[in-house]
């Protein structure tokens, strides 16, 4: 499914206009990235969780080249659904 999906169902089960739905949906998305940005998690009950994980610094092998990488601490966003939400999906 994609955006433009998402937005098309909205539209149509709320019978909102898909413009406007379109600028919600960007709206939210954009609220959820400046959070994880800033360190924020953010969370949605019924849904789930978007947080932010630092991962520590590794050492990673380029084979092709046979040498060493060391690869920094660095942050990455992550979603952690909600129990009725992983039931829902099984």
């Amino acid at each position: 499914m994609t955006k433009a999906d998402i937005v098309k169902e909205v539209a149509k089960s709320t019978g909102i206009e898909a413009k406007t739905v379109s600028a919600v949906v960007e709206g939210f998305m954009e609220a959820v990235k400046d959070s994880l940005a800033k360190d924020n998690n953010v969370y949605l009950r019924g849904f789930g969780t978007f947080a932010v994980q630092t991962r520590a610094q590794k050492t990673a092998r380029n084979i092709t080249r046979n040498t060493t990488v060391i690869i920094p601490e660095h942050k990455v966003p992550t979603f952690k659904p909600c129990p009725d939400f992983k039931n829902q999906v099984k």
